[in-house]
């Protein structure tokens, strides 16, 4: 039977139109007043259909939209949420008026999830999040970001947990027709596709496009009846299991994203890989340059390498993606052939040990060998990352492995509670909205009354008591709860008592079953009817994770004892409206990572930004953000354990203190106004933190300031004049590695020293070495210094640049430079001769240093 599909749009009343153009741009996802007016149009239909306003408008009956175009007070409504729409999308914004060169370049932004709404699951946990905010902020500063992901049929999954507490997985088909997402056509008016080959077939997709405020994003779908059915499944599921299907996904985002920008008219200056997922982008740029432009290979990965931009999420190895060469054999053969390294010379970019044929591919290798910009989302985690990979530029002391870091943030007017939005607009003024690039104006927190924000913060705690009691009144119903349980869901949580939120991937690492470690505590805590304390618990273990399931079906057991019922909740399917209800309604967010497996988290900022106080790990953004006065931490960065048992000892005792001795004692200590003064003062000073410190405004204005421009002024004197630069340090490069295997150093003297000196003591270096057939000019000669550590490795480096005396002799040259000593202990000094090229990045290249030997 053949069926021919038509699409029927409601039909909506000349007064009340533009309530379609404002349904289908993201911007519903931070406009408080546009929430506000489609759940007064109709708010059980909102409710109904996961907030999504697109179906929301095709499911309302036409007499209820007859209505509201006749209801003036609706209709004006509408008219200041629109006239708010237009006046954001027309303003001038930070990009422009910072940086007027760069008005006409793109950056094209690649994750694999996007968390924008809970109305487009197409997430399924912090990355995509974090993804979500990124575009949100680009869209408030005016950054010319293009983004692309996948469009995915069934989206994460959802979670119900049977009576036992164990974790079931089900899925939900998305009716893209139906949400916030349009078909991009061509002229001819057909869904617009592109195709990429693998193996022996090749795969179409069509590509949709959600407008973020002023930020679109393009998801590529091949769902679609061209492609046979091994081909459709690519978009099926996001993060399937099936290490086939990864990789066909992959490849589909980096080298059909690629595709799909150009099919639409762009031409990114920049691309931004967040994780490696995308990796696959650098080889089909490097492949297009070769192709269109006729560069060799070498000259196109230099114009990849210092225009792309690589963020690192992973702080452990067996996290980050990789693929077995067979895999790769097996759908990548084509693209080392097109680029002239063939597959072996394809499969190197992926491996630490180039020459190693049994280590499979890593996409994170691959996007760090292909990036002159990389970050950890953590100033730790930067670190960690720097250590992690060291490997990958051996002979660099880890402080100088090209990773630098620039910490998460979370969009603020995605996560402030409309209740505390309307507070901060009074006290902030209109630079709340107007100037989000201005961290300065969250100072202006400190002017609202205590009793003011008591009270908002109050009026959140009571929301989320009664979204709890209806959300686990309903969980008890789908299971067959007998009606007096389900009668006593109306008693759970106190709305006046101290809670506590947990709300999070239940990977094991995140450690979700500390604060159960000692349950006589516990239960003394939860037990005092004068300060009685409640836990609210969410979150997801991933489909193949047992062991996190475990955690939670254990906490769900503990939940229910009769000790512990009402005071300790577990609420199910943890999405994008769960977690904002929790940030927003909680007195303390609880982290209790271990340390420093948490690249960064962004939960604890987003309930600081709602005057929640963090208990927290001294782990990823917490380090940072961490003060006395704005939350507690728990363990200590220089604690050794002898082992995780005894690390999760002492730290959950820790935890105990902190809330027995610190938190509660505070947070029920009343004036006569019936609020607790010293803890409104850390809800402030916690605000003003995860404000000024935390927001993903302040970290898109440093991808801007440290990568995004610096890359664009990279692009454009790379492909300026024809490619000129671009093939002079082609030139420069491969006659460099023909020279180099003959640079050396021979000597390196410390004068008027005898193996000792004193703090404050001059210390003239000399360092003799040979070039060869290179000039001074092609080269750096650096002095490296630092305190050495038990196994005489050189740690907290610094780097002086050296400079050359007289002439050459027979390609032999003197270098010298004065260093004084600046700190006692047992230094290690050495040197180096690197690249060097006024005109051009110089990345790091292990292959072309010559250290002391």
């Amino acid at each position: 039977m053949k069926i021919k599909p038509l699409l029927v749009l409601p039909s909506l009343p000349e007064k009340i139109a533009r309530l379609q153009e404002l349904a289908n741009n993201v911007w519903y996802a931070w406009s408080p007043e546009l929430t506000q007016l489609f759940q007064r149009l109709d708010q059980e239909t909102y409710e109904r259909v996961n907030q999504n306003p697109v179906m929301m408008l095709a499911h309302i009956p036409q007499e209820r939209l007859r209505e509201a175009a006749e209801d003036e007070s609706f209709v004006a409504h509408l008219g200041r949420v629109y006239e708010a729409f237009t006046g954001y999308m027309a303003r001038k914004k930070w990009f422009e008026t910072r940086f007027p060169a760069c008005k006409n370049a793109h950056i094209a932004y690649f994750s694999c999830e996007f968390g924008l709404d809970v109305s487009l699951p197409m997430y399924s946990g912090g990355l995509g999040v974090l993804s979500g905010d990124h575009l949100k902020s680009a869209s408030d500063l005016g950054i010319p970001i293009v983004a692309v992901g996948l469009l995915y049929r069934y989206g994460y999954f959802q979670q119900s947990l049977t009576a036992d507490g164990w974790q079931n997985e089900s899925y939900t088909e998305n009716d893209w027709y139906n949400m916030p997402v349009a078909l991009e056509k061509d002229a001819a008016g057909k869904p617009l596709q592109i195709t990429v080959d693998m193996g022996a077939s090749p795969v179409k997709a069509q590509i949709w496009r959600v407008q973020v405020g002023k930020v679109p994003l393009y998801l590529l779908d091949a769902n679609i009846p061209e492609n046979p059915s091994m081909h459709r499944e690519i978009t099926y599921q996001l993060y399937s299991g099936d290490k086939d299907i990864r990789i066909r996904q992959e490849i589909l985002l980096g080298i059909g994203g690629v595709r799909a920008l150009e099919a639409l008219g762009y031409a990114p200056n920049v691309y931004h890989l967040n994780e490696g997922h995308s990796m696959f982008l650098c080889l089909e740029r490097v492949r297009r340059l070769m192709e269109r432009d006729k560069l060799s290979y070498d000259e196109a990965a230099e114009i990849v390498w210092s225009t792309n931009v690589f963020t690192t999420h992973t702080p452990v190895p067996a996290g980050n993606e990789q693929f077995d060469a067979k895999l790769m054999e097996k759908y990548l053969t084509p693209m080392g052939d097109a680029l002239g390294i063939g597959f072996r010379g394809l499969m190197k970019l992926g491996r630490v040990i180039e020459t190693n044929d049994q280590e499979p591919f890593s996409m994170t290798v691959g996007a760090l060998r292909l990036s002159a910009y990389a970050n950890g989302v953590s100033q730790l985690h930067g670190k960690t990352s720097r250590s992690m990979w060291r490997f990958v530029w051996p002979g660099f002391p880890d402080d100088e492995v090209p990773i630098t870091a620039i910490t998460n943030g979370v969009h603020p007017y995605s996560w402030i509670s409309p209740t505390l939005g309307e507070l901060y607009k009074t006290y902030i003024g209109p630079r709340y909205i107007e100037q989000p690039e201005d961290p300065t104006f969250w100072d202006k927190v400190y002017r609202i009354p205590n009793i003011e924000l008591w009270r908002a913060h109050q009026r959140n705690k009571e929301q989320l008591v009664f979204f709890t009691r209806q959300r686990i009144r309903r969980q008890a119903e789908a299971k067959g709860k007998s009606q007096q349980e389900i009668n006593r869901t109306e008693e759970i949580l106190d709305p006046h008592a101290l809670t506590i939120g947990f709300a999070r991937r239940f990977a094991t690492y995140k450690r979700g079953y500390l604060l159960f470690s000692d349950l006589e505590r516990l239960r003394k805590l939860v037990s005092d009817a004068d300060r009685p304390v409640q836990f609210v618990f969410a979150g997801k273990a991933h489909p193949k994770d047992n062991y996190g399931k475990e955690i939670i079906k254990s906490i769900v057991h503990i939940a229910q004892r009769n000790e512990f019922y009402n005071n300790i909740i577990f609420l199910e399917n943890y999405d994008l409206d769960l977690a904002w209800k929790l940030v927003a309604g909680v007195d303390v967010w609880l982290n209790t990572p271990r340390r420093p497996e948490e690249a960064s988290g962004t939960s604890g900022m987003k309930a600081a930004l709602n005057g929640a106080l963090n208990v927290s790990i001294l782990d990823g953004w917490w380090v940072e953000g961490y003060s006395p006065d704005t939350g507690w931490a728990i363990g200590s960065p220089n604690a050794a354990y002898a082992n995780n048992e005894e690390q999760d000892h002492i730290e959950s005792q820790e935890l105990y203190d902190i809330l027995e001795r610190d938190v509660i004692p505070m947070y029920y200590d009343r004036n006569k106004e019936e609020y607790p003064p010293e803890w409104i003062q850390m809800m402030k000073n916690s605000i003003v933190m995860g404000g000024k410190r935390f927001s993903s405004h302040r970290m898109l204005r440093e991808y801007t300031e440290k990568f995004y421009v610096p890359a664009i002024q990279s692009y454009e004197n790379m492909v300026g004049r024809n490619y000129t630069l671009t093939r002079e340090c082609a030139v420069w490069g491969k006659r460099l590695s023909n020279a180099w295997s003959k640079v050396a150093i021979n000597s390196l003297d410390i004068e008027g020293v005898d193996g000792s000196a004193k703090v404050g003591q001059a210390t003239p270096v000399t360092i003799k070495v040979f070039l060869g057939e290179l000039k001074p000019e092609d080269v750096k000669v650096e002095v490296v210094r630092g305190m050495l550590n038990a196994q005489d490795q050189i740690v907290d480096s610094e780097v002086f640049g050296a400079t050359p005396e007289d002439g050459s002799k027979d390609g032999h040259y003197t270098y010298r430079v004065d260093l004084t000593c600046t700190r006692s202990g047992r230094l290690g000094i050495t040197a180096r001769v690197a690249p060097y090229n006024a005109r051009h990045l110089i990345k790091h290249h292990p292959r072309l240093v010559a250290w002391l030997g």
